[in-house]
């Protein structure tokens, strides 16, 4: 008699499942894309995935498949399949332009690549896709609320594309390959002037001059950190190298000047 009672309670169970998880075949469209969102909403982006695809594939053309579209790459999204969210985010916008979701899906397609972007050190491939579709978005987007959120997005990347740089540099700086460092130093400069690299990249361009020992060049870069930076906080050390150099360019040119006396 237990047995058959426990049994008769698996019976009931499965067949509420079924009913809660499962629209009925006759529902309408709109219907069907209620009952995916309440899916979505819930956290359950495997099964809401299973759902706005099949609205998709099952009522093209229809008003609410834009709306089935984007919360499609959505689920991706919300599961971090970031590549797989990204492709359906850019279906979305090829296959439905005037959709009134383009815009989030293109700011969507920027930010999956942001979390695609690996540490500095690694291949920065996803970073620079990252900062060229934000960029698209806040020229094609620049009354929407997610505009702010894009630009700091954005320098955030292009702080760690700059750091990529400055680490190289560094890197040439201590092995005394000053002509390596410079290059690196002035990509920072010339690149990413805008991020927090950028003072002490200019200090370093113009101390590696100066270790070479071309001090004219390192006179020059000095002087244009104490115009950039006046209040930076390397001034006391540039000052101080400054002097430095510049009296080393004097006695440069001293001795040079004796030799042509010699050999005259």
């Amino acid at each position: 008699m237990l047995k058959k009672y426990f049994s008769l309670l698996l019976l009931v169970f499965i067949v509420a499942s079924c009913g809660s998880n499962r629209p009925k075949a006759n529902l309408s469209a709109d219907e069907r894309l209620a009952y995916a969102m309440k899916i979505f909403e819930k956290g359950d982006f495997l099964d809401a995935r299973k759902e706005f695809r099949v609205i998709v594939l099952n009522y093209p053309g229809h008003q609410i498949v834009d709306k089935a579209q984007f919360h499609l790459a959505e689920c991706h999204f919300k599961m971090k399949e970031y590549i797989l969210a990204i492709a359906e985010y850019q279906k979305l916008i090829r296959m439905l332009p005037n959709s009134e979701y383009v815009d989030d899906a293109q700011y969507k397609i920027g930010l999956s690549n942001f979390e695609l972007s690996p540490k500095y050190s690694l291949d920065q491939n996803y970073t620079t896709r990252a900062i060229e579709e934000l960029q698209k978005f806040t020229e094609d987007y620049p009354d929407s609320d997610y505009k702010e959120k894009a630009i700091k997005l954005m320098l955030q990347c292009r702080e760690k594309l700059a750091k990529k740089d400055y680490k190289n540099a560094e890197l040439y700086r201590r092995i005394g390959d000053y002509d390596a460092a410079v290059v690196y130093y002035e990509g920072v400069l010339t690149d990413y002037y805008d991020t927090k690299f950028a003072e002490d990249a200019q200090y370093w361009v113009a101390e590696c001059l100066r270790r070479d020992h071309e001090y004219a060049k390192a006179i020059s870069e000095f002087e244009k950190y104490l115009e950039k930076y006046p209040d930076g906080q390397k001034r006391q050390s540039v000052k101080s190298l400054l002097k430095k150099a510049k009296a080393e360019k004097k006695i440069v040119e001293e001795r040079e000047a004796r030799k042509t006396e010699l050999t005259g």
